[in-house]
This record gives structure tokens, sequence and C-alpha cells, in this order.
């Protein structure tokens, strides 16, 4: 089926800062991908030159085979960082615009539109002007504006940025949705977690550097904590025994449940058994690593203070526009 987006060699400088450097990159038709890094980290910078809205400096690029989005903008999908509609047009007829825009047959439009408005749970706002609009809800009518061409490929840039939690989620479902009717789907976050249960691969960018490329069952497993949590049944009961199973290297307790840390190499399934004939436990599992902590793992190099730099980064909102 090919590749629906291909970068190679792709640099993109601003005066002496360089954005985006040397970056390789290959989204197979059909994949759901995540782009993932801080603010700062030359993502937006990426999605633009996909978008043709910058261009690089060196290397190439083709996006639904074609070197230009231009060349393919009916079947693209795009919902940018910079959140706007137009604020003085009726929400139906900003949409009514933009599928003319986009190609989709003048007869499917007014249905098209219906159907999109009761997917992002706004069904009675048509006749209303966007400007009327709480921000929450004109993302939605963004959002519903990218699919509303049923594109090939989408390209979200911090699609979640400001939306409250039940609005996040029902645009997560709509994503998938997306995916599932489909569609390619690349999906730019400073917000791993968001990455980590959305997406089925990532790509990890630090300063305009790719860090990693993979798909996220492959990363988690590569980085398996080694560590299998315990909440016993009494958790007043004595634990000392479960420092002598063999593989243990270390217990603590920490706030109401054990962690055992476990040698590398060592076969979890047996310990664990071994741990269900020490003590009763009302709880039991693998600690699974954050796509955060292996990021931050991977970039700070072991430096507490880089590590608590990155941290802040990806914890902090997303920039303003002029964000790379």
């Amino acid at each position: 089926m090919g590749d629906a987006i291909r970068l190679e060699g792709v640099t993109k400088t601003f005066g002496d800062m360089i954005a985006v450097d040397n970056l390789d990159l290959s989204i197979p038709t059909g994949g759901l991908y995540g782009f993932i890094g801080p603010n700062g980290a030359g993502k937006t910078t990426t999605i633009r030159m996909l978008m043709s809205i910058l261009f690089p400096d060196s290397g190439t690029l083709q996006v639904l085979g074609h070197g230009s989005a231009l060349a393919a903008k009916d079947k693209i999908g795009y919902l940018p960082e910079e959140r706007g509609v137009y604020k003085n047009m009726r929400v139906g007829a900003y949409l009514k615009f933009i599928a003319r825009l986009k190609g989709v047959a003048e007869n499917t439009i007014e249905d098209r539109i219906q159907t999109l408005l009761g997917r992002v749970e706004l069904p009675d706002v048509a006749g209303k002007n966007c400007e009327d609009l709480s921000k929450g809800m004109q993302q939605k009518i963004q959002f519903a504006a990218a699919i509303i061409n049923e594109p090939q490929l989408l390209i979200l840039d911090e699609p979640f940025s400001g939306l409250d939690p039940v609005s996040m989620r029902l645009l997560r479902d709509q994503i998938v949705a997306e995916h599932n009717r489909g569609a390619t789907i690349l999906f730019s976050t400073h917000v791993m977690p968001q990455a980590e249960e959305i997406c089925d691969h990532v790509i990890m960018i630090h300063r305009g550097t790719k860090v990693i490329d993979a798909p996220i069952q492959a990363i988690l497993g590569q980085y398996d904590t080694g560590t299998v949590i315990i909440e016993p049944l009494d958790v007043a009961a004595d634990t000392s025994d479960l420092a002598k199973i063999r593989g243990v290297e270390a217990v603590h307790a920490r706030d109401g449940h054990v962690e055992l840390h476990l040698a590398e190499g060592t076969d979890q399934a047996r310990v664990m058994r071994r741990v269900i004939t020490t003590l009763p436990v009302a709880r039991m599992e693998l600690s699974r690593p954050r796509l955060e902590d292996i990021f931050v793992r991977l970039v700070a190099g072991g430096s507490d203070e880089d590590a608590d730099e990155l941290i802040s980064e990806l914890n902090s909102p997303a920039k303003a526009p002029a964000a790379v």
C-alpha cells in the first residue's frame, strides 16, 4: 500500500535555530502514529512542512505520493495548532464552505454536516454564529471541518489542547473512528499519555532530532521496568519473605502497596506465582513503563537537572502559535 507520508533528510532552520534536523520519517497508509515530544521540539514545524505552509531548507518529502500537500489537498484533513473558525459565519455555512473547498459533492454536504454535528455532540448549532460558541465547541467544529471530506490522511496538531476531560474523550473516540474508517492519522502532542492511549506507533522528537521511532508495544517491552506491584490483602502483613524469592533484588513499601524490583532476565511469571504462595494479595500487576519516563531517560542521559527540565516542559500547556 505504500507510505502516506515520507520524509528523507529534512532540515528546517530559522536563523541560527535548527528547528528540524535531518529528519527521516515514514508513515504507512492506514497507520495511527503519534508524533510526540516537548513544546519546541520541532513537531509543528514538521507538520507545517508536510502541509506546504513551510518548506524545508534541504531534504525531500512526499504526502500521499505527491511532492506537495497542495497536490492532494482534497484528500487531507488538517487540524492546526492555531485554533480558528470564521467567527462571523454561522456554523452550517462555515462547514459548507469548507466542504466545497475540499471538493465534497454538493448533494451530500447537508447530510454530512448534520452527521458530523451529531458526532461531536453539537446537533443544534448549525444556525449559530461560530463566535457565539465556547472555545471547546469551536474546536469540535474545527475538527468536524477537518474530516468533512472523509480524508485519506488526517493530521492533528495538539488536538486536545484546552479541552475539558469529557470533550477530550469524545474527540479521542472520533479520532479512533476515523482510523477505523481507513484514514491514516498523524497525531502530534506534547502530552505523552494521550499518544500512549490512542496510537499504535510513536515517533519521539527532541530539539528537532528523532530519538525513537517504533510501535508502542515494542517500546514498552524494550524499556520494561522489571517491577511487580503488590497490594497485600492485609495492609499490616509481614512482607519480609518477599525478598527471599529468587530474582527479587529489592522490596519497597509505598503508600499501601509493595514494589518488587526484579533482576534483569528474571522470569516475571514465576515470581508472581511465588508471591501468591507467599502472601495473600488483593491486587498484583507488572509495572508498565510510561512513554514520558522512557523519553526522559533517553534524552536526559542520567542528568537529574535535565530530567526535571524535560518533565516541566512535557507537563506545561501547549505554547502559542509561534511554537515550533
